[in-house]
Order: structure tokens, then C-alpha cells, then sequence
């Protein structure tokens, strides 16, 4: 048990000091300092009494009468220099989720506390460095980021198995189901080489060089893999390696892939037949036989919520109607019926668009034909898939609605974590960029799912917690306070399961 002591020096002053017994001997653990008047004493005492709670974790049962806590307390205030604040808070909190997932075990504290800085304040590489110190007093050489990368850019493998592990803990994933889509990230340059090249920009940005995410998440819209490819790669041309990667790394049997409509091919679906993959993808229903589409719209016969199913060589074409959907599509065949109309009537600006048929010497003329096509399949949404009768249609339709959790994805990597543009010019600094932001987006899609909170709610609630840096001018010593925690970040917390 500590006790605190006062003795007189050899100067005369009083000295307070933190002393326990060990042996039935007396024993000084600490030195707090020296004192000269009544006042200061009492202040040396306080920090004495905060430094045993610090040791001890609670309260002391005997604290100094009330009248010498008040004085000291101003005494201290008076001493001391503010020297500004930190967020310790948020760290914490992160840094234990990061142990969380284990990826404090892949034993580079640099990338982990660029995860953190990431979902914090996403700024660049340098700048995070610095912000690292500001915000959490935590020192890294900027040269060592670049001497990391190397090492890093080999954690992608067991970054993805750590999170697809705390996915089959945490939320229930056995690979049975899992949702692929890609998006594009552009760099600020306009130079390309062999990784970023131009390509269909999903961020509308042609002309400059891009690169092309293919991700892989659990029906929660947590991620669990994700692969680079070249800027000009097409999409569809990506479905193949990134399940088969995926199939591999976990020794899956049997996997059941939902994507959208522009991985559907006939290479892809051989390659996924032949792999013994189960898939649901989007149909392009426009792009069918008239035949087949007024066989559709017969069967549907407007209906909302109506289901049918036929089979075709792509694999089974289940499709839905809904009378919400109907409208949306109606209201949009009706603006773009307009502007092809208005186009016609003024031929002296013919600019091609749906519904508008340019014929010889710059003639045009409305698209009969195409409006009728178009008018069948109002309100229409089909979907392949090998599953068969053991699936029923609505389980195929509701697969592949659950699609928008990548989406989701995406957005929070582009908006929220600031994922682009880049402006890293060599492949390995490029590839820890996206491991980095593979990381914060699992933390982030982690904090999220549980809280049922928005992320930018809960880094504002966090952040409100800060401590106070203050420097007692007497001894010498930082004295941290902690300003209280709010109601809505302990309930955060608790669905966390995270002590405060």
C-alpha cells in the first residue's frame, strides 16, 4: 500500500514524497518534489495522491480533506502550462479493435497506426505522419514508410484471411455467399505505365490513368478480399481470378457469387461451370430476343411482385415485376421519348440518343420499334443463375438485391476514407495504399454493423473525448486530464463490448 510522505531536506524545504513498506521497511517509490510554503505542499500532495491512483487504478479511501483539495486544485491550476490536447480516446478504442482483428499480430505498428490515422483524418502519407504525432503523440521517421514498403505490401494475404477470420466469428460467413463488384480509383497525373492506364472511369475521369478494385464482401457488406488489375482491364474479365483466388485461399467446395449484369458472358459462365462455382448475376433484359421479352412480359402480365423463370444458355433468367420500378422506368422512357422528339422536330442539331433513328442524309425519326421493345419490359429485373429448383425465385432476387452492401462499400472508401484520387506513382507505394484502405474499410464496416451508427457519427462522437495536456511548471511533469465521456459514446461502447 503507497502512503504520502513529508520530510524536511537539507535545504530546509519540505519534500513530499510516495512511500510503501517492503519488508516492515519504509521504502520511497517516488519523489514528487520540494515545497517551500503551505501552498505549494498542498499542491505536491494532490499530484502525490493522483499519482497513487494512477499506480493503483482506483480511488483512494482516504483523499485529502476537502479544504486542501479545493486550494490545491487551484494552486495546481495556477502552476501549471497548457500545452493542448490529444485524442488518445479515439486510438484506444481503434487500436483495441485492431487487436480485434489480430492485425496488431502482423507486427508492423507503422501500417496500424496509418489504418487509424486513415479513418480518423484521411489525408496523405507524409501528412498522416505528422498528424500520428499532433493527435496521438506518436513518433514515426518518414523514411520508414518508405523503407516499410516492401514489408508491407506482403501483409495483403493475411490482412484478408484476419478479416474474413473475425467474419466467420463475428457475423456467421461460410463462403457459402459472397458479393463481387469492382469500382475504379484515378490518380492526379496524367502519366501512365503498365498498372495505371485510362479505362471506363465509374468516377468520371477518362483522360486520366486509373486502376480497377475488384472486392469481395459477406452479406453484411463486410470485406473479406480484394485484388488490383490495370486501369484498361475489363470488368467482366476480372470475375474469374478474383473468385478463384478466393476459393483457393479458404479451400471453399461450395461458393455462391452474386455480381451485376456486366460479368455475365458466355467465357465467364464456362469458366464458373467448370469450377464448380454457383452464381447469380444480373440479366440484361434489353438485350434478349423480342421474342423472349414479350414471352416474359406475358407471363409477369404487370403484376407486381410477380416471379418467372425459363430456362436459356446463360443458366436459368429468373425475373421479377414491380409496379415501383414500373413507374421509375416509365418516367424515364417518357424524358428521354421527349428529348428524342425535340431532336427530330429541330434537325438542325441531331445528336444520337435513345429512341432516335438517324437515317441517310441526317435524317431522323422516332424509334417506333425500339419504344414498344422498351415498353415490355417496364418495371422488369432479370437474373442467371445455376442454382436450380433448390433455390425459388425470391431467393434469387433477393441474393441479388443484397448486391448494394459493395456499393456501399465503395462509397465509404471513396467518401469516407478518401481511397482517391492517388497520387503514389510506384506500385508497391500503390498496392499499401489500397491495403491500408482494405484495413480502415473493415474496421469501419466493423464499427458500423455493430453500433448500427453511420461512421462519420461515430468518429465525431468519439473524438469528443480528448485530454487536456497540462505541464506542472513545479515538478516538471505532463499531467493528463480526460474530459468526460458523453452518454452516446458509452452506449457505442457497449455495443462494442469495449470497457471505458
Amino acid at each position: 500500500m503507497y502512503h504520502i510522505r513529508k520530510t524536511k531536506t537539507a535545504s530546509g524545504a519540505t519534500a513530499v514524497q510516495v512511500v510503501k513498506y517492503v519488508r516492515r521497511k519504509l521504502s520511497m517509490v517516488a519523489h514528487i518534489g520540494s515545497a517551500h510554503n503551505n501552498e505549494e505542499i498542498k499542491t505536491l500532495q494532490q499530484i502525490a495522491v493522483r499519482w497513487i491512483e494512477k499506480q493503483t487504478r482506483q480511488k483512494s479511501l482516504l483523499p485529502l480533506p476537502a479544504d486542501e483539495i479545493s486550494s490545491g486544485g487551484l494552486s495546481l491550476v495556477e502552476k501549471c502550462e497548457y500545452l493542448g490536447i490529444r485524442y488518445t480516446f479515439i486510438y484506444e478504442i481503434l487500436h483495441k479493435l485492431l487487436a480485434r482483428f489480430q492485425f496488431t499480430c502482423l507486427g508492423n505498428k507503422l501500417l496500424n497506426d496509418l489504418v487509424i490515422m486513415r479513418i480518423v483524418k484521411p489525408v496523405s502519407k507524409l501528412q498522416s505522419l505528422e498528424l500520428i504525432k499532433d493527435y496521438f503523440g506518436i513518433s514515426h521517421r518518414r523514411q520508414f514508410f518508405y523503407e516499410s514498403l516492401l514489408k508491407m505490401v506482403k501483409l495483403k494475404r493475411a490482412a484478408e484471411q484476419l478479416a474474413a477470420k473475425l467474419a466467420v466469428a463475428e457475423f456467421g460467413l461460410d463462403f457459402s455467399l459472397i458479393f463481387y463488384d469492382v469500382t475504379t480509383l484515378y490518380f492526379e497525373s496524367f502519366q501512365n505505365d503498365d498498372l495505371r492506364k485510362p479505362g471506363f472511369s465509374k468516377d468520371n475521369k477518362p483522360n486520366q490513368p486509373q486502376i480497377v478494385i475488384g472486392l469481395v464482401v459477406s452479406r453484411d457488406g463486410f470485406p473479406v478480399a480484394y485484388e488490383i488489375f490495370a486501369g484498361n482491364k475489363f470488368e467482366g474479365h476480372t470475375l474469374i481470378p478474383v473468385i478463384e483466388s478466393f476459393k483457393s485461399k479458404h479451400s471453399v467446395k461450395t461458393l455462391t457469387v452474386v455480381a451485376d449484369a456486366a460479368m455475365i458472358s458466355m467465357d465467364n459462365i464456362q469458366a464458373l461451370k467448370q469450377r464448380g462455382l454457383q452464381y447469380i448475376v444480373g440479366a440484361r433484359i434489353g438485350n434478349l430476343p423480342l421474342k423472349l421479352i414479350a414471352n416474359i412480359s406475358r407471363l409477369l402480365n404487370q403484376l407486381d411482385g410477380a416471379t418467372m423463370r425459363v430456362a436459356t444458355v446463360h443458366g436459368d433468367l429468373v425475373c421479377d415485376f414491380s409496379l415501383k420500378r414500373y413507374r421509375k422506368d416509365k418516367r424515364e422512357m417518357d424524358k428521354q421519348i421527349e428529348k428524342a422528339q425535340r431532336l427530330v422536330n429541330n434537325s438542325s442539331g441531331i445528336k444520337r440518343t435513345k429512341f432516335l433513328q438517324i437515317g441517310n442524309k441526317n435524317t431522323c425519326a422516332i424509334n417506333q420499334g425500339l419504344i414498344e421493345k422498351t415498353k415490355l419490359i417496364l418495371g422488369v429485373k432479370g437474373y442467371y443463375t445455376n442454382l436450380g429448383e433448390a433455390a425459388s425465385n425470391q431467393t434469387i432476387i433477393n441474393h441479388y438485391h443484397s448486391l448494394w452492401r459493395v456499393e456501399q462499400a465503395f462509397r465509404i472508401a471513396k467518401n469516407d476514407l478518401q481511397m482517391r484520387p492517388m497520387f503514389h506513382f510506384k506500385k508497391d507505394a500503390i498496392k499499401v495504399h489500397v491495403l491500408i484502405c482494405f484495413m480502415a474499410l473493415a474496421i469501419s464496416k466493423y464499427l458500423e454493423i455493430k453500433t448500427a451508427t453511420p461512421l462519420q457519427q461515430i468518429i465525431k462522437a468519439f473524438k469528443q473525448v480528448t485530454d487536456a495536456r497540462l505541464l506542472d511548471t513545479l515538478t516538471k511533469k505532463e499531467i493528463i486530464m480526460r474530459t468526460k465521456i458523453p452518454e452516446n459514446t458509452k452506449m457505442l461502447l457497449q455495443r462494442l463490448n469495449l470497457p471505458y
